[in-house]
C-alpha cells in the first residue's frame, strides 16, 4: 500500500480537521473585518471632505496656512464659486463680513469706501429685495451663493478679493431671525461690521426727506437715494421735513433700543462697531476697518456726496418744535448741530 493510498489519506485528514475549522473561521473574520474597517476609513474621508457654506477644505490642504495665525483659521475660506474658476486665485484666503446697518446711517457711502480698495468687494442691500428674505431658507440659500463668491455685482473684482461681504439693514430680516442668523454667521466664520449713526436726529430727518424724494422723484422724475454731484444733493437738500412731534421721542428710543439689542445679540461673534460721524471726523477709522479685515491699508475714496450740509434749524421745517420737544430730555445732545465737521 502506497503512501497515498485512500485509507492513508482519510486517516491523515482527520486530526487536521479540527485544526483548519478555526483557522478558516479566524481568517474569514479577519478579512471582514479588514473590509469594515476600510469602508469606514473610506466614508470619513468622504465626510471630511464635505466643506461648510463657502469654503472647501481640500483647498485648504492644498493651500498653504502656515503663515496664519490659529485663532484666524475660522475666518478663513478658500471657496470655489460655480460660476468661474478663481485660477491663480485659488490660493488666496477670503474673510467673509457683513455690515450691520440702519437705512440712512452711511452704509452706501461706507461700502463704496470699501469697494475702492482692490481687494475688498462689498455687494451692496442684498436683502432690500423682499422675496430674498421670505424665510431662513431663502436667506440662507442667498448668504451661500454670496459667501461662495457667485454673486454677480458692480462690486465683483478681477484682483484676488480678499474679504467679500455685504450690508445687510436691521429690518430686512436681521431682527427677526438674530438667533439664527448669528449661528449662520458663526458656523461660516463671518465677520461683523456695525454702522451707526450716533445723532440719531439727523438719521430721521434723512429717512423723512429720502422717503419724501421716493414719491416726488426730484432729479428729473427719478429717485436717487445717492448722488455724485453737488448740483443734484442742492436739489434734495431744499426738502425741509416736518417732524410729527408726539411721536419723536418714542421714535428715538425704538432707533436706540433696535441698535442696542443688536449689539447684545451678535457681540459674541467677532465684531466691530462703527460710527458715520467718526469717520468723517477721523479718517484713521477706516485703517482700521481694513486691519480688521486683514487686508493691505490703503487710500479709500468715495464719488458720493452727502446731501444735508446745512447746520439742522435750516433742515426741519418746524425746527422750534423740535427744540421745544427734545429740551431737558436725554436727546437734548442730538440739537448740537456741530457734532460732526461736513
Amino acid at each position: 500500500m502506497t503512501a497515498y493510498s485512500g485509507k492513508n489519506s482519510k486517516w491523515l485528514q482527520l486530526p487536521l480537521r479540527p485544526l483548519l475549522v478555526p483557522f478558516i473561521t479566524l481568517f474569514s473574520l479577519l478579512v471582514c473585518y479588514t473590509c469594515m474597517n476600510q469602508i469606514s476609513l473610506d466614508s470619513k474621508t468622504v465626510t471630511n471632505s464635505i466643506p461648510p457654506v463657502g469654503t472647501n477644505r481640500l483647498i485648504e490642504n492644498v493651500c498653504s496656512t502656515s503663515a496664519i495665525p490659529p485663532e484666524e483659521m475660522g475666518y478663513i475660506h478658500f471657496p470655489q464659486p460655480q460660476t468661474y474658476d478663481r485660477g491663480e486665485c485659488a490660493c488666496t484666503p477670503v474673510r467673509y463680513f457683513v455690515i450691520l446697518s440702519m437705512q440712512r446711517s452711511g452704509s452706501g457711502w461706507f461700502e463704496t469706501l470699501l469697494n475702492s480698495h482692490p481687494n475688498i468687494s462689498s455687494n451692496g442691500e442684498i436683502f432690500s429685495v423682499p422675496q430674498r428674505r421670505g424665510n431662513l431658507s431663502i436667506i440662507f440659500n442667498t448668504l451661500d451663493t454670496v459667501y461662495n463668491l457667485d454673486w454677480f455685482s458692480s462690486a465683483a473684482k478681477n484682483e484676488c478679493t480678499a474679504a467679500y461681504g455685504l450690508k445687510w439693514m436691521l429690518n430686512q430680516g436681521v431682527s427677526r431671525y438674530q438667533k439664527e442668523i448669528l449661528s449662520y454667521f458663526q458656523a461660516n466664520g463671518v465677520s461683523v461690521i456695525f454702522l451707526f449713526r450716533r445723532n440719531l436726529l439727523r438719521r430721521l430727518i434723512s429717512v423723512l426727506a429720502n422717503d419724501y424724494d421716493r414719491q416726488a422723484k426730484q432729479l428729473n422724475g427719478i429717485h436717487k437715494a445717492h448722488v455724485h454731484s453737488k448740483e443734484e444733493a442742492e436739489i434734495l437738500a431744499k426738502f425741509k421735513p416736518k417732524l410729527r412731534t408726539s411721536s419723536l421721542i418714542p421714535n428715538l428710543q425704538f432707533m436706540e433700543r433696535t441698535i442696542a439689542e443688536s449689539l447684545h445679540n451678535f457681540s459674541t461673534i467677532r465684531h466691530m462697531v462703527l460710527y458715520y460721524e467718526d469717520i468723517i471726523n477721523n479718517h484713521k477709522e477706516l485703517k482700521k476697518v481694513q486691519e480688521f479685515l486683514k487686508v493691505p491699508v490703503r487710500e479709500l475714496a468715495s464719488r458720493h456726496v452727502k446731501i444735508h450740509t446745512r447746520p439742522l434749524p435750516q433742515q426741519v421745517e418746524n425746527w422750534g418744535e423740535v427744540q421745544e420737544t427734545l429740551n431737558g430730555t436725554e436727546y437734548a445732545h442730538f440739537l448740537n448741530y456741530n457734532d460732526y465737521h461736513s
